[in-house]
C-alpha cells in the first residue's frame, strides 16, 4: 500500500497544475498557458510557514471501497480562482466511493482520490481579487471532478465558496452544501416552486407575496424525506409556501418530518405510494411536483402520484426509464414529465442558504459525528442507510 500511496502523492501537483487544461475542453494548450501567464500575479499566495504535507482519507483503487489514511503533499494554488481552505469538518455523500468506476466519463482518471465533497473550514491562501481573506470561515460544495475534503487542507473555487451560516457549529455547516444545494435546485431551478418567496426579488414585497401565493397552489411529495436532501427538500417548500407538503419516511420517522414542515406523512413500512394515490390522498388530480431523493420502486411509483401535467424530479436517476407501462402504477399515460439532474456547486446559492440557516428558515440534519481517526466507521454508517440526516467528519478535533 505505501507503493501506491507514493505513487498518489507524486501526482498531487501535477493534479492541480493540469486541471484548468483537463476539464476545460474549449481552451487548447497554448490558451491554457497564455492563461496561465497572464493571471500568474493573481494566484493566492500560501503562507511560508504551511506544512507541505497533509493527513488524508485516500481510496487507492476506484474499484474497490476501502479507505486508507496518508501522507500526501499539502495542494498549492495554481489558478486564479483557487482558494486554499483548512478543513475543519467534512460531510461524505452515499454512493461516493463508487462514483469513479460508475462514472468514469465524469471523474478524471488521474484524480487524487480523496473523498468527502462537502466542506466546511478557514480560508488559508486566496488571491488578491477574491471576495475572500485569510481567516474567513466558510463552507463550500467542491466539484466531485476535483479532490475534496476528507484531508487537512483541500482547494475549492471561488464561485464554489460562500460564508457559512453561524448560527451553527461546524459539523452542522459541513452537513449542509450538498443536501441543501440539490434540494433548493430539485425545488426552484428544476422543480416548480418560486424561490422569491423564500428571499424575495427586484422589489421585495410584492414578489414575495405573489411567490407565497403561487406556491400555494403547488402539492409537493418528497421522498426519502428524513435523509439529508429529502430533510431539506420537506422545510424549503414548507418554508416557501407550498400547499401541501407530503413526505414519504420509514417508521418511526413521522414526527421528525412534521416538525420539518411537512403537512402530510406516507409511512412506506404501512402504505406504498401507489397505495396512497389510488385512495385518492394526493388530491383529485395528483401532486403538482415529486422530488424523489430515492429511486428504484419509489420513483416507479411516483408516476401513479402526480398529476397530469406535473413534474417529477430525480436526484437519483432518470425517472422517464422508470414511467411504467400503460396501465400500471395508475394513469402512466398522463401528460407528466420526469427529469433527473446533477447537482451545481454554486456559491451565491450557498449564501442563500446561510441567510435562511442563520433565520432559522431551515436547519440541516446531522445524524453523528465522527473524529478523523474513525473514517471507517463513519463511512460504514453511511453505507448501512437508514441515517437521520448526515454523517460528519471532524477533521479538526480542535475547533467543533
Amino acid at each position: 500500500m505505501s507503493v501506491r500511496l507514493s505513487a498518489i502523492a507524486s501526482r498531487q501537483h501535477k493534479l492541480y497544475d493540469n486541471h484548468f487544461y483537463s476539464v476545460n475542453t474549449n481552451h487548447n494548450k497554448a490558451s491554457y498557458l497564455t492563461h496561465l501567464t497572464a493571471m500568474a500575479s493573481t494566484t493566492a499566495v500560501v503562507p511560508k510557514d504551511l506544512p507541505t504535507e497533509m493527513q488524508a482519507i485516500l481510496q487507492p483503487d476506484k474499484a474497490s471501497t476501502k479507505l486508507v489514511q496518508g501522507t500526501i503533499p499539502v495542494p498549492t494554488p495554481t489558478h486564479p480562482d483557487d482558494i486554499l481552505v483548512r478543513v475543519v469538518a467534512t460531510a461524505p455523500c452515499a454512493g461516493e466511493l463508487l462514483w469513479a468506476r460508475n462514472f468514469p466519463e465524469l471523474i478524471p482518471a488521474d484524480k487524487i482520490p480523496v473523498p468527502g465533497q462537502d466542506m466546511a473550514g478557514i480560508v488559508v491562501a486566496a488571491p488578491q481579487h477574491s471576495t475572500f481573506k485569510p481567516g474567513d470561515e466558510v463552507y463550500a460544495r467542491i466539484e466531485a471532478t476535483r479532490p475534496g475534503a476528507a484531508a487537512e487542507y483541500t482547494l475549492a473555487k471561488e464561485s464554489e465558496l460562500a460564508l457559512r451560516p453561524r448560527s451553527v457549529d461546524w459539523a452542522h455547516t459541513a452537513a449542509t452544501p450538498l443536501s441543501a444545494l440539490t434540494a433548493y435546485q430539485a425545488l426552484f431551478t428544476h422543480g416548480t416552486l418560486n424561490p422569491a418567496a423564500l428571499l424575495g426579488g427586484h422589489n421585495i414585497s410584492s414578489d414575495k407575496a405573489a411567490a407565497v401565493r403561487a406556491n400555494g397552489q403547488q402539492r409537493v411529495l418528497v421522498t426519502g424525506a428524513s435523509g439529508g436532501v429529502g430533510s431539506w427538500v420537506v422545510q424549503l417548500a414548507a418554508a416557501a409556501g407550498a400547499g401541501a407538503v407530503v413526505a414519504v419516511a420509514g417508521p418511526g420517522k413521522g414526527d421528525l418530518v412534521r416538525e420539518l414542515g411537512a403537512t402530510e406523512v406516507v409511512d412506506y413500512s404501512r402504505q406504498t405510494i401507489g397505495q396512497w394515490a389510488a385512495e385518492g390522498s394526493g388530491g383529485e388530480h395528483g401532486v403538482d411536483l415529486v422530488v424523489d431523493c430515492i429511486g428504484g420502486t419509489s420513483l416507479a411509483a411516483s408516476w401513479a402520484a402526480v398529476k397530469d401535467g406535473g413534474l417529477i424530479v430525480s436526484i437519483v436517476s432518470s425517472p422517464e426509464a422508470a414511467r411504467p407501462a400503460g396501465g400500471q402504477a395508475g394513469n402512466s399515460a398522463k401528460a407528466a414529465k420526469g427529469l433527473f439532474f446533477v447537482v451545481e456547486a454554486l456559491g451565491s446559492q450557498l449564501k442563500d442558504i446561510a441567510r435562511l440557516v442563520d433565520a432559522k428558515v431551515a436547519r440541516p440534519l446531522v445524524d453523528s459525528v465522527w473524529g478523523f481517526n474513525e473514517f471507517e466507521k463513519a463511512f460504514g454508517r453511511l453505507e448501512g442507510g437508514h441515517v437521520r440526516g448526515k454523517i460528519v467528519m471532524q477533521v479538526d478535533g480542535s475547533l467543533e
